[in-house]
């Protein structure tokens, strides 16, 4: 009763052990199992989803598996229980042939997490199998002489069980004369040897028949048998002797078939029959009677196929030398194999992912790798390797297990897909290698903006296009991929002359292509600034910016537009201008009469202005300047030329086509202002209704003459007012005060800190006969050729009219004295930008080098016709008239300023604005001179 108590309690300790055992594995990693063999498929192996606390769920959801080395699967994973299953029928003894603890080894690779556990499952032995001779029938000789206690071996039984289940015993069964003796061999194998207890007689008997019986410790027990013939012969008095009682070879596992491997050789002292030596392999296993084989007359071991280091190492052969009378003798060869380098390491990937996204952080496993070599020693150790130019890393996990991880952030936009090329090689010489290619595909993420072709944009659209034009194209484009590297397009808010700038313009989404909504006109808008914003298809979307300048392109679509002489009421169709000027009869060659001037609200080429004299009263009488538009005279009037003079002046552009306006002038050529007065009843006579009496037009002449006189005594009283206010100013100004110290303030006009002296165009006062037919306009001789000299103190200035009360202008009155023109006071011809500022030389001048400056200059001439057209100027401004302001208002600067001293021009001289300054200290020659011709003339 103690004992059996005693003997559970140790039943109890050891389960307790093997729990504790099992459950230290598994908190390693390691999981062990046991099995018998033979067991049918599909046999409950272990709780591995218990062991290792996996949901069930989990086991599909993260895929986990079982992978066995080798080619055959031993064991499975059950999806819905979580067991460990036997895959095949197991064979201890076909596996494990010489092992005496036969262990099968496993992984469980779970891939959602990249994790492996080893599995290790024992298989235990079964009695299924019974001990065997390798021959059924053994016969010996024996001579009669043979002394009893003579020990002959046997061939001995195998059984590829193990443990108790394999050959515990022998028994023999059927003479006397024999007995059975077992001896231990070195490696406590048992080798049963035949024992002769009682002398042999050939005449008595001469066979004997026994029965050799091995029995395994089985439950129940297994038992082989063979049969043992022995023969008595005649008297053999030496026995066999090997030259070594043990023969050890080693060969390499290269060594070619058919290489004997080694030569076992022994001698019997007797003659004849008796001395002649036939050997046997009395002891061997079952794979290497396949391997060597034993030649029975010369003892020579040949190699019958290849030898493998890594199916077994060595092979122990028994060799029986045996004579002609049945004596023999035994030896012990053994064959180790050495190991080659013959075996390559071999990578299997146990788990691995086909995708990954470019933002995964650096340390992510990619794959799980197994590498194995079969060789030993230095021919086994493995090891592996990257290729260099890859963003990866080899990171050795437990056993032979290697994890690739990232080893830096990966970027698609620079390598999409990755071929990752695993290499293993071996400590052999020369080494061995393998290789391995993971394919791993980089998934995008939204992590670069639209970039633009071009850092920015422009284009030229001409002017009157049609609305729906297509301007250009944009593109930008993206390096992501997919849904992250589709790019739309669209207009950046903002605002054009008060309107959205979405109703001038828009771009196409998909395109990029940009279109005019509206036909734009160059006179208006002469550029487009505007952004263009390009955004990605990802979530967030990234975009970009880029600068569009759109500009405008002008076209000859304004003919020019002429701003003197003023337009007459009457015209019909508003292309046609009127005007009335006064040239004496005894104007020279060259004299300016009048000057038009036109602009034009084009810009460049299309603004380049020219005049013509297109129909003249006399042909030959006038010319125009081609770019200044003046009129001057081109011969002294003679006796026999109309007294009236029409001039139609073409003003033509250089567009293409080209357009034009005309500008007709009225030219009176008279002596006095009596003749002139006539001509202007003339004129009003031939202008009044045909049904008209004489007295009406008489009525009309003597209106006209009350108003010019009264017009005269009202100017007359103007004149004296400035000239006391300018003369006081005088008395307050210092002595020192400069050339320019009698001018009133009202003539200077700051532009751009400089202070400008202007001068009204050609005439102060106006005398209208008919405001819409024709004009009258007086000059003085003192404020039109040159500015006017400051008087001395002692002499008054004179007044207009001091020398003819009445108001009659003399028959030859002598011109002033004028002072040489001033090169540094007027424009040169490249600083005038308009077109109707010149020199003299009208065919010399030169044409505005730019677009920009001519632009300005039409800009602020029509802003002077515009204040000329209020008829509100105070500076000679009126219907009719040239206002100062007009021409000299305050937005303009001095380099913009179009000349307009050659307007200022006195009849039937061609005398030039100058400097008075400079004419004061110049004025003695050149009044000299006047003061010559003036007088050539009184005489003629």
């Amino acid at each position: 009763m103690c004992s059996a108590g005693r003997r559970w309690g140790r039943r109890q300790r050891a389960l307790l052990w093997a729990v504790l055992l099992a459950a230290w594995e598994a908190a390693w990693g390691q999981l062990r199992y046991s099995v018998p063999e033979e067991m049918p498929k599909g046999s409950f192996v272990g709780d591995v989803a218990k062991d290792l606390g996996l949901q069930l769920p989990e086991i599909s959801d993260r895929g986990v598996r079982v992978v066995s080395q080798g080619r055959t699967q031993y064991f499975a994973l059950h999806g819905k229980t979580g067991h460990l299953v036997t895959a095949e029928k197991i064979d201890r003894e076909q596996l494990c042939q010489r092992v005496q603890q036969c262990v099968l080894r496993c992984e469980l690779i779970v891939e959602g997490e990249m994790k492996f556990y080893e599995i290790e499952v024992e298989i235990a032995d079964v009695n299924d199998n019974a001990p065997s001779f390798q021959e059924a029938e053994t016969e010996l000789r024996m001579s009669e002489t043979t002394p009893p206690g003579s020990r002959f071996s046997l061939a001995d039984a195998h059984d590829p069980d193990s443990g108790r289940n394999s050959l515990q015993s022998y028994e023999l069964s059927g003479d006397e004369h024999f007995s059975l003796a077992v001896q231990a061999g070195p490696g406590g194998d048992q080798r049963p040897e035949l024992v002769l207890a009682k002398a042999l007689d050939r005449e008595e008997a001469a066979f004997h028949e026994l029965v050799l019986r091995a029995m395994d410790g089985g439950d129940p027990a297994r038992t082989g048998t063979a049969r043992i013939r022995v023969t008595v012969v005649d008297a053999n008095d030496n026995a066999p002797v090997f030259s070594q009682a043990e023969y050890t070879v080693r060969v390499p596992e290269d060594v070619p078939v058919g290489t004997v491997l080694v030569t076992v050789t022994a001698s019997d002292a007797d003659e004849g029959l008796y001395g002649h030596v036939k050997y046997t392999l009395k002891k061997v296993s079952d794979m290497a009677s396949t391997i060597v084989h034993l030649e029975s007359e010369t003892g020579a071991i040949t190699l019958l196929r290849s030898l493998d280091f890594e199916e077994g190492d060595s092979y122990d052969l028994e060799v029986q030398a045996r004579d002609g009378g049945g004596i023999f003798d035994t030896a012990k060869v053994t064959i180790t194999v050495t190991d080659k380098n013959d075996n390559a390491p071999e990578i299997s990937v146990r788990s691995a992912i086909s995708e990954i996204s470019e933002d995964a952080p650096s340390g992510t496993t990619v794959a799980l790798l197994h590498v194995h070599d079969r060789d030993s020693g230095v021919n086994g150790d493995v090891r592996c390797s990257l290729d260099k130019d890859v963003p990866f890393r080899l990171q050795s996990s437990q056993g032979n297990y290697y994890s690739v991880v990232t080893a830096r952030e990966l970027d698609r936009e620079q390598v999409s897909e990755y071929n990752v090329t695993v290499r293993a090689a071996d400590g052999g010489s020369p080494a061995l290698q393998s290789s391995a290619v993971l394919a791993l595909r980089v998934l995008d993420v939204n992590d670069n903006a639209p970039v633009f072709a071009e850092e920015r944009y422009s284009a030229r659209l001409s002017e009157n296009n049609a609305a729906g034009a297509l301007v250009l194209r944009v593109r930008a484009t993206d390096a992501d991929w997919g849904q992250n590297a589709r790019v739309r397009y669209r207009l950046a808010e903002g605002r054009v002359r008060g309107a959205a700038l979405s109703s001038y313009v828009s771009v196409q989404a998909e395109t990029g292509a940009l279109y005019a909504l509206r036909s734009f006109d160059y006179e208006q808008l002469r550029e487009l600034q505007l952004w263009v914003r390009a955004e990605d298809g990802g979530a967030p979307a990234l975009g970009s910016n880029v600068s569009v300048r759109l500009q405008i392109v002008d076209e000859n679509d304004n003919a020019p537009q002429v701003l003197y002489p003023p337009p007459a009421l009457a015209a019909g169709s508003g292309a046609a201008w009127s005007g009335v000027e006064l040239a004496p009869r005894w104007s020279e060659a060259g004299a300016l009469v009048a000057k038009v001037v036109a602009v034009d609200a084009d810009a460049g080429q299309n603004a380049w202005l020219s005049y013509e004299l297109a129909k003249a009263t006399e042909p030959g009488l006038f010319r125009v300047g081609l770019h200044s538009g003046e009129v001057r005279t081109a011969r002294s009037p003679l006796a026999r030329d109309a007294a009236r003079q029409s001039l139609v002046v073409l003003v033509k552009d250089h567009g293409r086509p080209a357009l034009s306006a005309t500008a007709t002038l009225s030219v009176v050529l008279a002596e006095s202002v009596a003749e002139l007065l006539a001509e202007l009843g003339s004129a009003a006579a031939e202008a009044a209704a045909p049904g008209e009496p004489a007295a009406s037009l008489t009525r009309w002449l003597v209106l006209a003459v009350a108003a010019v006189s009264c017009l005269f005594v009202a100017f007359l009283l103007l004149l004296l007012a400035l000239r006391l206010r300018r003369w006081r100013r005088q008395q307050l100004l210092p002595a020192d005060s400069g050339a320019l110290r009698g001018v009133p303030v009202s003539h200077f006009v700051g532009i751009d800190g400089v202070r400008a002296f202007l001068q009204s165009y050609s005439h102060e006062v106006s005398l209208t006969a008919d405001s819409r037919k024709s004009q009258l306009r007086f000059s003085a001789g003192s404020c039109c050729d040159t500015l006017p000299a400051r008087p001395p103190p002692d002499e008054p200035a004179p007044l207009l009219g001091d020398e003819d009360p009445a108001g009659a202008l003399p028959a030859h009155p002598a011109p002033p004295s004028q002072a040489q023109p001033n090169t540094d006071w007027r424009f040169s011809q490249t600083q005038r930008p308009g077109t109707s500022g010149s020199q003299n030389g009208e065919e010399a001048g030169a044409w505005p080098n730019n677009q920009f400056d001519t632009e300005m200059l039409q800009a602020m001439i029509l802003a002077s016709a515009n204040e000329a057209a209020d008829g509100n100027s105070t500076l000679g401004g009126g219907n009719g008239t040239m206002g100062l302001s007009a021409r000299y208002g305050p937005q303009f600067t001095l380099q913009h300023v179009p000349d307009y001293r050659q307007n200022v021009y006195i009849p039937g001289s061609n005398a030039t604005l100058t400097n008075a300054g400079k004419r004061d200290a110049k004025n003695a020659a050149p009044a000299a001179g006047n003061k010559k011709k003036s007088g050539k003339k009184e005489k003629k």
